[in-house]
């Protein structure tokens, strides 16, 4: 595909689309749009648009037909894989929703929300509370993300034990093609078996069929009763047992079982302003453990108590601490998601978004620890995550006092080590940031050949003119 250059007439008549005020030119304005959040990739772009509504989207997507030229939709910015980012050296136009963020209508009887794209993860938890209702998509970026991001890049989180990923949590859409046709699938039902599943197709595809202009997302009841606690332990085998154990006397309340390791511990309570470890003393690891019950915060309460009674009376648990309090609860998740961000302060961190069978965690960490040590003996590993759902951040933050650029250029050697050990295990290399362009040529390598045609074929039939996200989740043959 040839993309074409961007006249001033071109840029002339995408301006018209949104109206002077709404199209950005000024390089320094752009800057923070051309690069994603861990810096691995910096692009080029000489116009932002902000169209305010799906007709202006569409009236975008039928010039950009016409003319060859690429569309690459951002949001929030906020991804990992660079999957939002324009291509260095192109003429990418980057389309942001963030004009387009109202919520078009909240039904507490049917339990959904119709929302623009544009908003902003945290805003539908506050619209959803409005209506004595929760939206259980947690994220550390929830004040900055968007929804058409989350969906684009089927967004997991912290509660996908207990309620999915965004495909579970969206029964419908809205789309404009890059044609600049309108697919109208805002559809409220839970049955719906008419055809092939649209919306499956478009969520997780990363803007490459799409934009994604609104959606229909579900909401649930407010738990009762909730509580949180923390515990210490010996190792991930510990941890999978005591998961074993929560899950048969839990059941659906289990809402939350996060993995951390003590150097993640460290870490936050080191450089987060207002973190504190809440056990005595040091544990090699860590759970978070999350209920939520229909019934009362004392049948929470109960619930919890006796696991961690049981887990003590067999050897699992060797410490452990229930919040007292929202306050509390509070502070103990805010360590779990701010681990990722404390990792900054210790210079590069090479990092790695899987997923394994929950049974193979303890195993797949044994073999990662001694197959990343063995290549860099000194490498610090932070490996934390959703072991409720087999999604482990298995992160590296390089040596103290290596130098960091050279550790950073390791980053292919090592996902090649650690991404082979999740392989072997049946896991995946991507389980909620996406493939976007970090991981795009490695996907052509690990999915068999018929399952990239089938992509590339489906990628064609949706954007025969190869102008929608171009360079990213699927390499060009």
């Amino acid at each position: 595909m040839t993309v074409a250059a961007l006249s001033d007439d071109l840029i002339a008549q995408f301006t018209a689309i949104v109206g002077a005020s709404h199209a950005v030119r000024d390089q320094a304005e752009l800057a923070p749009r051309l690069v994603e959040n861990r810096g691995l990739y910096h692009g080029t772009s000489p116009l932002l648009l902000k169209p305010a509504s799906t007709k202006e989207v569409a009236e975008i997507m039928k010039l950009a037909s016409k003319t060859g030229t690429a569309i690459v939709p951002q949001t929030g910015n906020t991804g990992l894989v660079g999957g939002q980012t324009p291509r260095a050296g192109a003429s990418d136009i980057i389309l942001s929703l963030e004009r387009m963020n109202k919520v078009r209508e909240i039904d507490a009887v049917a339990n959904v929300i119709v929302a623009d794209a544009g908003c902003i993860l945290e805003d539908i938890h506050t619209a959803a509370d409005s209506i004595n209702r929760m939206f259980p998509l947690t994220l550390a970026s929830q004040g900055s993300c968007r929804i058409g991001g989350n969906l684009a890049t089927n967004a997991g989180g912290t509660a996908v034990l207990a309620y999915g990923n965004m495909r579970q949590l969206c029964l419908g859409l809205e789309v404009v093609l890059p044609t600049g046709e309108i697919w109208n699938g805002l559809r409220k039902l839970k049955k719906d078996n008419t055809g092939y599943d649209l919306r499956d197709l478009f969520i997780g595809s990363e803007g490459t069929l799409g934009v994604i202009t609104a959606a229909v997302l579900k909401l649930f009841p407010k738990p009762l009763g909730h509580q949180v606690a923390f515990v210490g332990l010996a190792s991930p085998d510990a941890a999978l047992t005591l998961f074993e154990k929560a899950t048969s006397l839990c059941g659906s309340a289990l809402t939350g079982f996060e993995l951390m390791p003590r150097l993640g511990v460290e870490f936050t309570t080191k450089h987060i302003s207002g973190v504190r470890d809440p056990l005595a003393r040091p544990h090699a690891w860590y759970v978070l453990i999350d209920i939520s019950t229909s019934d009362s915060s004392d049948a929470a309460d109960a619930m919890m108590q006796v696991l961690l009674e049981q887990g003590l009376e067999n050897g699992i648990v060797e410490d452990a601490v229930i919040a007292a309090s929202d306050a509390q609860r509070q502070a103990i998740w805010h360590m779990r998601e701010s681990m990722s961000e404390a990792q900054r302060p210790e210079g590069g961190s090479i990092k790695h978004d899987v997923s394994v069978p929950v049974s193979s965690i303890p195993e797949f960490m044994a073999a990662a620890e001694t197959a990343v040590l063995q290549v860099i003996p000194d490498a610090r590993i932070c490996a934390f995550g959703h072991m409720g759902d087999g999604n482990i951040h298995y992160n590296i933050s390089q040596p103290i006092g290596a130098d960091k650029a050279e550790f950073i250029g390791r980053w292919r050697e090592v996902n090649a080590i650690v991404h082979q050990l999740v392989l072997s295990c049946g896991g995946s290399i991507s389980a909620e940031h996406g493939i976007g362009q970090l991981k795009r040529d490695e996907l052509a390598h690990i999915r068999d050949g018929i399952e990239i045609d089938l992509m590339r074929r489906i990628k064609s039939a949706f954007d025969p003119a190869g102008i929608m996200n171009p360079g990213k989740v699927i390499a060009t043959p």
